[in-house]
Order: structure tokens, then sequence, then C-alpha cells
């Protein structure tokens, strides 16, 4: 397996490449990871993925600093799932001076759920992708960017970015890789503390029974959602949690839902100091 350090290295691996598979990581890899390394490696010619902590996407009270770096087990895991080529820039290497030119997502779509909570967390990851878009794919007529869903609004904004700047990216999603007791796989479940991890199911057990609710709710659903949804929310409330968001959503724009629109219910809530999310497509 290849590292590379700079953009001009990375490039130069990928000078044979026809259509790289590219996997975009910020690192303390785990499962769900290892599940996209494997979901891109029939993509594409030679499997690239990036091991990099994104500055621009943490909000200043966020956990960048502490954020954990396990890049020697990182690198372990990527190889033995078949990773071709690795990129794991410095920050210095990806951005040699101040970002100050930067990409918006659609406020449609970036300033709602996540991006209403976390302020210019979407501005940070579409710029961060792009760029590593940019270093991939530059020169290449085709290539496969593969991301998971569990980061359901993420993929959409990349989705959205990739066909605007009609980039010859395909981007694949993945299905959100669990645990045996359902809970999403995150780099921060490792922040939860034993009774922490009991509790943190909690959060898909709500998402789960909030769409239950609304698919009971049938043509009556727009009516009754709002309650259904605040429901959801206080019983989180009740066991300790801080809920953000638990809401029913259309699937194609994450906007409120009408009858007969194919849904998908989503949730952010912090548990102690750790904020979790998830979501369901129902």
């Amino acid at each position: 397996m290849l590292i590379a350090r700079s953009i001009a290295e990375l490039r130069q691996h990928l000078v044979t490449s026809q259509c790289p598979a590219f996997v975009p990581t910020m690192g303390n890899l785990h499962a769900g990871h290892i599940k996209l390394i494997e979901r891109a490696r029939p993509q594409g010619d030679l499997t690239v993925a990036s091991i990099f902590v994104n500055r621009l996407q943490f909000l200043p009270h966020e956990d960048f600093d502490s954020y954990p770096r396990t890049w020697e087990a990182d690198c372990a895991k990527l190889e033995a799932a078949g990773c071709d080529l690795v990129f794991a820039p410095r920050e210095t290497d990806l951005y040699p001076q101040p970002q100050t030119v930067k990409v918006q997502a659609d406020p449609a779509l970036g300033d709602i759920l996540e991006g209403e909570f976390r302020p210019g967390f979407f501005t940070g990851v579409s710029t961060v992708v792009m760029k590593l878009f940019s270093s991939v794919f530059a020169g290449k007529a085709q290539g496969v960017a593969v991301f998971g869903k569990k980061d359901y609004q993420q993929l959409m904004v990349i989705r959205q970015m990739v066909a605007q700047f009609a980039l010859p990216i395909e981007v694949i999603g993945v299905d959100t890789c669990r645990a045996e007791d359902g809970l999403a796989l995150s780099s921060r479940n490792g922040y939860l503390s034993e009774s922490e991890r009991a509790e943190a199911l909690q959060l898909s057990l709500a998402l789960r029974a909030l769409g239950r609710d609304a698919l009971a709710a049938a043509d009556a659903l727009v009516q009754h959602l709002p309650a259904l949804e605040d429901r959801a929310m206080q019983g989180l409330r009740q066991r300790g949690w801080q809920p953000d968001y638990l809401t029913v959503r259309r699937r194609h724009d994450l906007q409120a839902p009408q009858a007969g629109d194919p849904l998908v219910v989503l949730g952010a809530a912090k548990l102690g100091n750790t904020r979790l999310i998830d979501n369901f497509e129902i």
C-alpha cells in the first residue's frame, strides 16, 4: 500500500489510473469505513483512501483537537482491506495558504438539520471534499467516490455539488454499518462511557418508533407530524439526552413531507458530551 503526503505525490501515484475509486475519511477507522473500501474496490482500477481531520468543518467549541488520530491502526486496517493508496496530507499540504475560497452548499439543503445546529459545517465539508476530489480526480475522465449513508444529509450535499459542478464522478452511498445491537458505528462512539454506550441505542430506537408512527399516520402525516416529532424528542429528554432534532423528511430534498413521498427519519442528539446522529429510510 502506497502512502502520499502531498498533492503532487498523490497525483504521481495516480498517473496510470484511469478510474480511481476514492473513500475520504477523517481516520479513527471502524468496520463501517472498511465496508466503504470494500464497496469501492470493484468500482475502479485503483482504490484510494484519504485520512485528514478537516479543521474547516469543526465549530470552535467542537472536538477538532481531541478527535482521535489512530494512524498506525488505520493503515493496518486499510491495507488488510485491499486499499492501494492512502492520501494523508498535513494541514499545510492541503491548505498551504488560508482557504478563503470556499464551496457554499445550497442553503435549502445545507442550512437545515445539521446545518442549522452546526452552522458552517457543510461549507467546511463541501470545501474539503472539492479539494480532495480535485487532488484525486484531476485529469481523469471518470472516477468513483464512496460515502456512508449514516451522514445522510452530507451525502446529499456532496451529490448535489458533484451534479452542479458537472464533475465526472459517480457518488455511491453505502448503507450504515451497525453493531450487533443496532447502534450505528461512529468514530465518536469511542467517547462513550460503558453506561452511555448501553444507552446510546435509544437514539436509533426512538427514530424507528418515530418512523413507525409516521407510516401509521399515512395520509394524515402532515397534520400529525409535529406532535409525533415532539413526542420522540421528549422521550429522549426524559432519558437525559439533549436532542437537536428527530424528524421525518422526504428523501429527495429533506424538506417537510407530503402524502406519498418516500421518507427518511433523521436524528441528532447529545448523550453526555457526545453528539450522535442516525437515520433510517422508511
